[in-house]
């Protein structure tokens, strides 16, 4: 046994308490998550292994937030920490400062209305293989099938980004000094609808949209913040359990599969996923009962959509759909501020009836007009050159009449219906169809036999194409409005400066009038005081169909819409007198048609969203949970020979073997039966256990007692908490029995220790319980031997001495480090479980170089 073997990287000393889980360690990187809490609330902190803080950010949602950190998982590359909360909730972190990337919501069961508690987490990497064939798949560019409607949309020239204003300014940020503002809590911007769209991660330029442009908080554009992406994170899958018995997986970490129901009212302890298929092998465990009571068979959780690439497929027709939708709400936003206005901004559509009540105002105060109207006033000024006093008046002194007013009117009605007809045509007309393209691709989706585990639902996607084809028609209408809207305008404002150089000048110097009467009058009308444009922002949803605007009325079915179109060709043949180039369109006024776009598109989102929330958790409606008989949990009774509470902890691991099906599982288990510390290794093929295949289980039984350095000397020990290293090593802390310590780090090479088997006549019962109570029974039987403690190398702690510790390990090659946190949570040594004592520890710069 060697002493001091393992180099110390650091110990830290942490001025308040923290905790340390077991998946706390960085799988590539020599860097420690640890989770302390501070004021109710819980923070975590990112060490380097070399003992320096790197960041440290609150896990909260607001201030009153009283949310736990209950798990942490790390994605495959190794950027982005998984943090679950206590209930339905999950952020994503980087790696780098600990922003919060994304983050996730579970939703809640319709049968079960009561908030669950997040229980564990677990990322695991791609389980697909890339098609190796020597013949290239020429109908494929970067997984964009050709002729698909994302090929389309990667050839179509990227709509215009948005500009979002992350912090917008006030005057209070303007004038103030620094460090005087108030500043409150920023509430999320975007609607539920969209933060409740199943997406892959952010990708613009799938939905072929600009990058959006971002600002600052002096106003100044700043960079978009990419999203931590990497080819060791596509086709993963993150998983997350809760205490219903409910599995939560997300594709890439982010595209929401569904919930995979196991069994009500429990735990899985451990999630281990095949590494070639999407299988899951997981043990329940009920809630009232203790760690020996988890079933000994695993169940079984077969995931066959994930096995091809059709999930993938629909994710990435959803994200896009969701960018262009999100896209649309904007611009839809945009124009409904700039036209009504908002709370911090005037819109173009009051600066009218504005003029107008000044001119009513003044007429009514200083001239007696009882029931003034501007509009009476005016229209006699343009048809009949009758001015009245009083509006003369107005002409000539008023401040509305100045020129300075007249421009900057001008150019706020001009600017804002400039911006309804361009954004109208260059924008929002452009989204609406590029989300048409995607939502025919769907509907032809679901009319394929081969797709029908994904359960579309025709009509509504139908339904979704028909609001689609509406709001299309009244964004274009809306742009046709706007445009006859803004040359009304001009003659209008013509007219006025016309006039209020007639009231200053004599007329003899009466220059020519350059608007048009019938112009000017119908901006007077329909205009000023109230516009059309209004219609498309308020109002009722629309309900016309293409039979109101004069247009033939097809049936929504694809296969009779060709019969009517080549029954109709017929007829023409066979009538000449039939035969038109344009069709009869009736000329009746459509003015009465509702036009809320406003209404129409966020109904459309609401609608298109539920679509694509159904089709994507097809992937949990089709898995097939099963087991052997023994893998139903249940509450197991007490047992003589096991005792309530002799069981201190049990640790499992699964060791991927490069035959097939040939996986082991391996538990350690702690056991304290009759004042007597034992320590159990097992052994068990798992794929053929989570088969139904008969058990055999190879066990080791061992003394919690070392070999001491003379041939003999047995020195009992406490065992303090153990961890799986790697497929071959378990590392141990202990103790002497009996004494306040120092406490000792070590490593056991369980992988190569001498199992005794069981077969499965000695395996009576479904659980670990019943396991456990035949392996102590061989034992008292003396058909099991015990031995001491095989160790092969250890050092002592530094910092840790006496009570309970945390373990956290990292195995992987070029990392192996243990992280080892003592009962108090204030100090914590951190081992390199390669390096000797007498070698010189590693240069920080050389970590640095790793990407951490």
């Amino acid at each position: 046994m060697e002493h001091n073997a393992f180099a110390s990287l650091a110990v830290l000393r942490l001025s308040f308490p923290c905790r340390l889980l077991p998946s706390a360690c960085c799988p590539d990187k020599d860097l420690v998550v640890l989770v302390s809490r501070l004021g109710g609330r819980d923070r975590l902190t990112l060490w380097k292994m070399q003992g320096t803080k790197k960041w440290d950010v609150e896990v909260g949602r607001d201030e009153s937030s009283v949310e736990s950190v209950s798990a942490l998982a790390w994605s495959p590359c190794g950027q982005t920490i998984a943090v679950s909360h206590e209930f339905s909730r999950v952020t994503l972190h980087s790696v780098q400062d600990g922003r919060i990337e994304r983050s996730l919501t579970i939703p809640p069961s319709s049968h079960d209305s009561e908030q669950r508690r997040i229980t564990g987490s677990w990322w695991f990497s791609s389980c697909r293989d890339l098609p190796r064939s020597t013949i290239p798949d020429i109908f494929k560019r970067n997984e964009i099938n050709t002729g698909s409607a994302l090929s389309i949309l990667k050839v179509l020239p990227l709509l215009d980004s948005l500009r979002e204003e992350d912090h917008k300014l006030t005057a209070t940020d303007l004038f103030a000094f620094q460090g005087t503002q108030t500043g409150a809590a920023l509430k999320p911007s975007t609607p539920e609808v969209i933060n409740d769209w199943p997406s892959l991660l952010p990708d613009p330029f799938l939905a072929s949209l600009c990058p959006p442009i971002l600002t600052d908080e002096q106003g100044k554009t700043a960079k978009e913040t990419q999203v931590n992406s990497s080819a060791e994170d596509e086709n993963s899958l993150l998983v997350i359990g809760d205490d219903n018995g409910k599995l939560h997986c997300f594709l890439d970490g982010s595209y929401y599969l569904g919930a995979i129901s196991t069994f009500p009212s429990t735990v899985p302890t451990a999630v281990f996923k095949d590494p070639k298929r999407p299988l899951f092998l997981l043990h329940p465990q009920t809630l009232a009962s203790d760690f020996s009571s988890v079933t000994f068979t695993p169940l079984s959780v077969d995931l066959p959509l994930l096995a091809s690439h059709r999930i993938r497929d629909f994710a990435r027709l959803s994200s896009a759909a969701r960018e262009l939708m999100w896209y649309i709400m904007r611009v839809i936003e945009d124009l409904r501020e700039v036209w009504l206005g908002s709370n911090s901004l005037t819109g173009a559509r009051e600066v009218g009836p504005k003029w107008i009540q000044l001119l009513e105002t003044r007429l009514r105060d200083q001239f007696g007009q009882r029931e003034p109207s501007a509009i009476l006033e005016l229209t006699g000024l343009l048809v009949a050159g009758l001015c009245s006093e009083g509006l003369s008046d107005f002409f000539s002194s008023s401040e509305q009449m100045s020129e300075r007013s007249l421009q900057k009117w001008e150019s706020t009605v001009t600017d804002a219906l400039v911006k309804l007809r361009d954004f109208s045509t260059l924008r929002l007309v452009p989204a609406l169809q590029r989300l048409h393209i995607i939502l025919e691709e769907v509907r032809g989706w679901s009319l394929i036999p081969q797709f029908v585990l994904f359960g579309f639902n025709t009509d509504d996607i139908t339904q979704c194409l028909f609001s689609l084809k509406q709001a299309i028609f009244i964004a274009h209408l809306l742009a046709f409005q706007a445009r006859g809207e803004l040359g009304s305008f001009k003659h209008f404002l013509s007219f006025l400066r016309y006039e209020i150089a007639l009231a200053g000048n004599s007329p003899d110097t009466r220059s020519p009038p350059e608007h048009d009467i019938l112009e000017v009058n119908h901006y007077l009308m329909s205009g000023l005081k109230t516009s059309q444009i209004d219609r498309w922002f308020t109002g009722p949803a629309p309900q016309f169909d293409p039979g109101d605007l004069g247009l033939p009325r097809h049936n929504t079915d694809t296969n009779k819409v060709l019969e009517e179109a080549l029954e109709q060709a017929h007829t023409a043949l066979q009538d000449p007198s039939q035969t038109s180039w344009q069709p009869k369109v009736s000329t009746a006024d459509k003015s009465h048609l509702d036009r809320n776009l406003w209404v129409l598109v966020h109904d459309l989102a609401v609608r298109c969203q539920r679509v694509f929330v159904h089709v994507s958790k097809a992937t949990a409606r089709s898995a097939i949970v099963s087991g052997s008989g023994g893998a139903t949990p249940f509450q197991v009774e007490a047992s003589e020979t096991v005792p309530s509470g002799a069981c201190q902890f049990i640790r499992e691991r699964v060791a991927q073997r490069n035959e097939p099906n040939n996986h082991l599982q391996h538990l350690a288990i702690h056991l304290t039966s009759e004042m007597r510390p034992l320590f159990c290794l097992t052994r068990t093929p798992y794929a053929k256990c989570a088969a139904g295949v008969p058990l055999h289980i190879d066990v080791i039984v061992m003394e919690c007692s070392i070999a001491g350095h003379e041939p003999g000397h047995i020195t009992d020990v406490h065992l303090c908490n153990a961890e799986f290293f790697d497929d071959e090593t378990l590392v141990i802390v202990y103790k002497v029995r009996g004494t306040d310590g120092p406490m000792f780090a070590a490593t056991v090479h369980y992988s190569a220790l001498e199992y005794q088997t069981q077969s499965e006549e000695y395996v009576n019962g479904p659980a670990r319980k019943d396991m456990i109570a035949n392996v102590l029974q061989r034992l008292n039987e003396g058909h099991l031997l015990l031995k001491p403690i095989p160790i092969k190398r250890r050092r002592q702690l530094t910092a840790c001495r006496d009570g309970s510790v945390s373990l956290a390990v990292n195995g992987r090659v070029g990392r192996r480090v243990v992280c080892i946190l003592d009962g108090d949570g204030t100090t914590m040594d951190i081992l390199d479980m390669e390096g000797d004592e007498d070698m010189e520890a590693e240069d920080e710069s050389e970590m640095d170089s790793t990407g951490a």
